[in-house]
């Protein structure tokens, strides 16, 4: 049996800054991940990351723009913790050797991003996550933190009223460990392949989600689910909203700039859930380029592109043989990040005893309804630390836990029957995993209704029943995809669930929650964040309320 103090699961941004801070408190951390922590999908945040670094921005104005880009369902009181903690963040990953863009001063340079009065995000070009992540990864090596690479956490380990570790598969030669942990921390990025088609990579499958869910921790506005306006129609990449933050434009099939009929004064730059019902609404009305708008950088400097907009312009010629240069290129909404997720405090904290977590896969909240591209980077650094720092002070102050060996058979014979399956009679996990991804795209994206969402709670219901039944054809232990895409699947399907559950429940439109059939904002009855928890009969559905302190709701226009 292994065994730590801080078990932190996840290795993007949030999960590496989480075991740094803990790991530099002196007790023993480690990180588990799917994939090579390098590989995590924090890789594919291009734009960059707020702050307000200048002497005339104070934070409380990117607080405000926050605030206001959530639809008012943010709490206050963490966005205040995210945005006044921001320059210190930066200035700590510029002292970690993280060589943001510079402007003609040599100050750290800033673009514009949507949603914001101002310019307020640093950069490096067009690949920032990537670049973060390598330089915190190194600091993670230079802190000897244990890293348990290409594991996969099966479930958490729950005892009376506490989490005290995980049960994982090491990939590599198929055999499950019991690892005990005073503190979990779970950093498993979000839920994209839920939906398909999505931005995210195959390894976005929510099992964070599902595994506090199983265990008690309720999640948070689930039904916020964040549509990025230009993602590539053929696999769903992201072309970063930094290339209009550089100036580009959108245009529909007859040349027009259509924003200025719905965001006069933001343009382009309105906030993502705005800009994406914009686009929505081109296509469906026919003003559409075979499903899609154009993205058009063709009047900005050449070296601007070159220099600022490389791996986009890289996407554009692989992926849809344009040359952005030359001519604009074709994009459409695609779903790209989680609002909601593990209800935590803004010490990291779940509602469950020794869990925490951060990272898309936690609801602290600073995005309520709608994300301000940009954010997410700082939100991953921000509470991953705080995240890590109070898991070490948790950790502190319980004896080691005691876990009965016997906890791992519950697993190891839920592994075996997926195995001994009828290959003649058993259901695929692909089939059930496109199935459902494309009901949730059709009735659970940028648009709903009561019966689009009573279709797909149906749909989602049989699938859960079909996957009672799921099979395996790779029965071997070593590196068996078969059998972990079959795992997540299941997990997938509950935060399917739990995804439709809220966006039933709130009979109202919010930020990326837009309901055809309640296409008013209703601060009277909903201005509350929706709680799902995992019960034998289904989700269990209560509210919480808005954490106001400085910023009372208001028409959001733009």
């Amino acid at each position: 049996m292994l065994e730590h103090d801080v078990v932190v699961v996840g290795a993007g941004l949030a999960g590496m800054q989480a075991a740094l801070h803990a790991a530099r408190q002196g007790v023993s951390v480690a990180i588990l991940t799917k994939v090579h922590p390098v590989r995590s999908h924090s890789n594919a945040a291009q734009g960059g990351i707020n702050a307000a670094m200048e002497e005339d921005d104070p934070w409380e104005d990117h607080a405000y723009d926050t605030v206001k880009g959530s639809d008012y369902l943010g709490d206050q009181d963490a966005i205040e913790v995210l945005c006044s903690e921001a320059p210190e963040t930066i200035i700590e990953l510029e002292h970690m050797g993280v060589i943001f863009n510079r402007g003609s001063r040599g100050q750290i340079d800033l673009r514009a991003f949507g949603g914001q009065a101002r310019k307020r995000t640093c950069y490096v070009s067009d690949i920032t996550g990537q670049v973060l992540l390598h330089v915190i990864y190194e600091q993670l090596m230079k802190a000897g933190t244990t890293v348990y690479e290409e594991w996969f956490v099966t479930s958490l380990v729950r005892q009376n009223d506490a989490v005290c570790g995980v049960i994982a598969m090491d990939l590599c030669t198929g055999e499950l460990q019991l690892i005990k942990a005073k503190a979990v921390i779970l950093c498993t990025g979000g839920s994209g392949r839920v939906y398909e088609p999505s931005s995210n990579a195959l390894i976005c499958t929510g099992d964070g989600y599902a595994q506090a869910y199983r265990v008690g921790a309720p999640l948070m506005d689930m039904e916020m689910v964040q549509y990025h306006p230009t993602t590539l129609p053929g696999n769903g990449a992201l072309m970063t909203e930094g290339a209009r933050g550089e100036g580009a434009y959108l245009i529909n099939a007859d040349g027009e700039r259509f924003m200025k009929r719905y965001a006069p004064n933001m343009m382009e730059l309105a906030s993502r859930d705005v800009v994406s019902r914009a686009e929505q609404t081109e296509i469906n009305e026919g003003r559409d380029i075979n499903g899609c708008v154009l993205l058009d950088v063709r009047h900005l400097d050449r070296n601007t592109i070159l220099q600022k907009l490389s791996q986009i312009r890289e996407l554009g010629l692989e992926y849809e043989g344009v040359d952005i240069i030359e001519e604009p290129c074709p994009v459409r909404p695609g779903m790209h990040y989680m609002m909601g997720g593990i209800k935590t405090d803004i010490e990291g904290a779940t509602f469950v005893k020794g869990l925490y977590a951060a990272g898309e896969s936690a609801c602290v909240s600073v995005h309520g309804g709608n994300r301000l591209g940009a954010n997410s980077l700082l939100d991953t650094l921000v509470f991953g630390k705080r995240a890590g720092t109070s898991a070490v002070l948790y950790a502190d102050s319980i004896d080691s836990p005691d876990i009965p060996d016997s906890r791992l058979q519950e697993d190891q014979e839920h592994i075996n029957g997926i195995l001994a399956q009828d290959r003649d009679s058993g259901e695929r996990a692909a089939a059930l995993r496109l199935t459902m991804g494309e009901t949730m795209h059709r009735h659970v994206g940028v648009f709903r209704t009561h019966n689009g969402l009573v279709e797909a709670q149906a749909i989602v219901a049989n699938l859960k029943e079909r996957f009672r039944n799921v099979r395996v054809d790779d029965r071997g232990k070593i590196f068996n995809t078969d059998l972990l895409f079959a795992l997540e699947v299941g997990l997938m399907l509950d935060v399917a669930e739990a995804i439709v559950a809220g966006a039933l429940f709130r009979t109202e439109s919010r930020g990326a929650h837009y309901r055809t059939d309640y296409p008013e904002r209703n601060d009277d009855d909903w201005l509350k964040h929706t709680l799902v928890f995992h019960g034998d009969s289904g989700p269990r559905l209560e509210t919480l309320p808005v954490t106001i302190t400085q910023w009372q709701p208001a028409r959001r226009t733009y």
